[in-house]
């Protein structure tokens, strides 16, 4: 296993608290903006599905997210464990950004996740609407980065 395929644990099978585990820290690596970053927890011919774009591989997923967090600014990201099962965990999410005119979104999805034995994700499939908001209307305040502790998650919102 090379440098850029070390091993991310917790590992398969999950539990209700290794899956929980999983989930903070996906939270956390994309809250970090950093494409090469993000790419490392994918194994290197990862399949995704992102809406309507197929990806293979963590170079695609550079150029994907690279591509993303240069339309979706100020982007941040709050993820909840929905289901697990062996090797699969199951998300629902929400992020809020704005676009380069100020207009606000929040943006709702669903995840499906696929990890191998070393803890890389091996299949992403995410479905996710866009809905416009008002500023007002943003109940996600935190500093670019990670959510702290003490900031409520998706249910704790009502979202």
């Amino acid at each position: 296993m090379s440098t850029l395929e070390q091993p991310r644990p917790p590992f398969p099978p999950f539990d209700g608290e290794s899956a929980a585990q999983k989930v903070r820290m996906a939270e956390d690596i994309w809250n970090t903006r950093d494409p090469h970053r993000v790419s490392l927890a994918y194994t290197p011919d990862s399949l995704w599905r992102n809406r309507s774009e197929f990806l293979v591989g963590r170079e695609a997923i550079v150029r994907f997210l690279t591509r993303k967090w240069n339309k979706e600014l100020g982007y941040r990201l709050i993820k909840e464990l929905w289901a697990y099962q062996g090797s699969r965990i199951a998300v629902r999410f929400a992020y809020e950004w704005h676009d380069d005119s100020g207009n606000w979104f929040r943006s709702y999805g669903n995840e499906n996740w696929e990890f191998d034995d070393s803890g890389l994700m091996r299949r992403r499939i995410a479905s996710i609407n866009d809905a416009p908001i008002s500023e007002k209307d943003r109940k996600y305040f935190w500093p670019i980065g990670r959510r702290p502790d003490n900031h409520p998650g998706l249910s704790e919102l009502g979202l």
